[in-house]
């Protein structure tokens, strides 16, 4: 079973316990990488695109349950959304 993606607008919210802020997530991405090797060999990520994301499961932190997780509205996200579309006045 997949799990609903996170937007700008929504967070994940546990259905049991209520948790918002801790989660441990299984993904499976497909990404192309930047790869930087210095001379001694040792390499750093230096830019990542996302091809394509796929979260599997999410289990709550708190209280153990495993795809149990909804999407819930960000506190302010409303606001967020209506200023960016407003047109700037001046």
């Amino acid at each position: 079973m997949t799990v609903p993606a996170l937007t700008a607008e929504t967070r994940w919210r546990c259905t049991l316990c209520g948790n918002l802020t801790r989660f441990d997530v299984t993904r499976t991405a497909r990404v192309t990488e930047f790869l930087h090797f210095d001379l001694a060999g040792e390499s750093k990520v230096e830019e990542t695109q996302v091809l394509s994301e796929t979260v599997e499961s999410v289990r709550c932190r708190w209280c153990n349950a495993v795809d149990q997780v909804e999407l819930v509205a960000r506190p302010g996200a409303d606001e967020a959304v209506e200023a960016a579309e407003a047109p700037e006045q001046g």
